[in-house]
């Protein structure tokens, strides 16, 4: 079993930056794809940003240039740093990860309880 736990969240005015943490525990073999989501009020859940073991990120157009995601192999665990935040990133931000419990299984998602993040203009 893996757990995520998200921190980092929190009020900010609009212009302002906060750093989310996502580190994964328990018990599994390597992780894969980390990623951020996130979810506002009578809202689907969409895809922020995404980060490979090794390789390219990606990100949503509205968080491009804005936002930056990292990630430390050794630690596993994934960092979502937003700056210049806008009241449209209010929203609960959920942290992703493709997780192999044994050396043999197929990576399945695995998902945070979420952090709210909240802009205030």
């Amino acid at each position: 079993q893996v757990q995520l736990v998200e921190s980092g969240g929190g009020l900010v005015q609009a212009g302002e930056s906060l750093r989310l943490s996502c580190a994964a525990s328990g018990s599994f073999f390597s992780i894969n794809v980390m990623a951020w989501y996130r979810q506002a009020p009578g809202k689907q859940r969409e895809l922020v940003a995404t980060i490979p073991f090794k390789g390219s990120t990606n990100y949503a157009d509205s968080v491009k240039g804005r936002f930056s995601i990292s990630r430390d192999n050794a630690k596993n665990t994934v960092y979502l740093q937003m700056n210049s935040l806008k009241p449209e990133d209010t929203a609960v931000y959920y942290c992703y990860a493709d997780v192999r419990v044994t050396q043999i299984d197929t990576f399945v998602g695995s998902w945070g309880q979420g952090t709210q993040v909240t802009v205030s203009s």
